[in-house]
């Protein structure tokens, strides 16, 4: 049988807890929204897992170590990876994959059971974000950049992390695994007490990356994330339908999922169609 396979946008910081999450559930909350399509949203970050968290669901009933029998067996089915998935509201089409909750399991995850889990998801959704955080120390990661048809490094202005961090984790270890610098787009996150005093041109020219777009860590937006309100935030708020919007755009457009406008055709027209046999004019 065969299946249709939907790209795989992988999302990667330089720094723990930088924003990277908040980068890339605000970019598939904007590719659902935007194109209607059916996305699936993969927490991978094995080690830190705290989407469910910034949903506001403090118990999740299904999350990424609950596949492991599946994972293990190679037997996981695309209805399966639905049932286990959140339901966004607001956002029908955006499907959330919880992260691994049991931290000192994350070393046991293998790259088969990345390989599956990535595999389905791409012939169940017709785009799929992994968000896999910092930590390169793990088959999630991995696995995760050497499937993803489009690399986004995320970092912020402080030197530490686009320049100490990115040449110790992107160039050096991401090389030897056959990817280079110019593999990745860069979203810079920018943090609410300023932008620092490096340009977004220096920063991406340093680590040899181009350019895809900014993130400011707004108050409101920490806020969202301390509340577990971040989804309805980026529905609701005029601040927050701002946040990832043009960086996403661009993936919409390069990806060929802008939404299909279609026409509404009125009862009296379906009337007239039928009294003249299906011919319009």
């Amino acid at each position: 049988m065969s299946y249709f396979v939907g790209p795989i946008i992988t999302f990667l910081g330089t720094t723990p807890n930088i924003g990277t999450t908040a980068a890339a559930f605000a970019s598939a909350c904007r590719i659902a929204e935007e194109s209607g399509r059916s996305v699936g949203y993969l927490c991978l970050n094995l080690k830190s897992a705290k989407v469910h968290r910034f949903l506001g669901v403090d118990k999740p009933g299904a999350t990424l170590d609950s596949l492991r029998p599946e994972l293990l067996t190679g037997s996981l089915q695309p209805d399966k990876l639905l049932r286990s998935m959140h339901r966004c509201r607001g956002v029908p089409d955006l499907h959330v994959l919880f992260g691994n909750i049991m931290r000192d399991q994350a070393e046991f995850f293998t790259i088969e059971e990345m390989e599956h889990l990535l595999t389905i998801a791409e012939q169940t959704f017709s785009i799929v974000i992994a968000d896999v955080g910092a930590y390169w120390d793990n088959a999630a990661t991995l696995c995760a950049l050497r499937k993803a048809h489009k690399r986004i490094i995320v970092t912020t202005s402080a030197l530490s992390h686009f320049q100490e961090d990115g040449q110790r984790w992107m160039k050096q270890l991401s090389a030897m695994y056959g990817i280079a610098a110019h593999d990745y787009e860069a979203i810079i996150i920018h943090q609410p007490w300023g932008k620092g005093g490096f340009h977004v041109k220096d920063i991406c020219k340093e680590l040899g990356v181009s350019f895809l777009g900014e993130l400011a860590l707004s108050e409101p937006l920490l806020s969202q994330l301390d509340r577990g309100t971040l989804d309805e935030w980026l529905l609701n708020d005029e601040r927050g339908r701002a946040v990832m919007k043009e960086p996403s755009r661009k993936l919409i457009e390069h990806y060929g999922l802008k939404r299909q406008m279609r026409m509404t055709v009125q009862p009296w027209y379906k009337k007239l169609l039928t009294h003249r046999g299906g011919v319009s004019s």
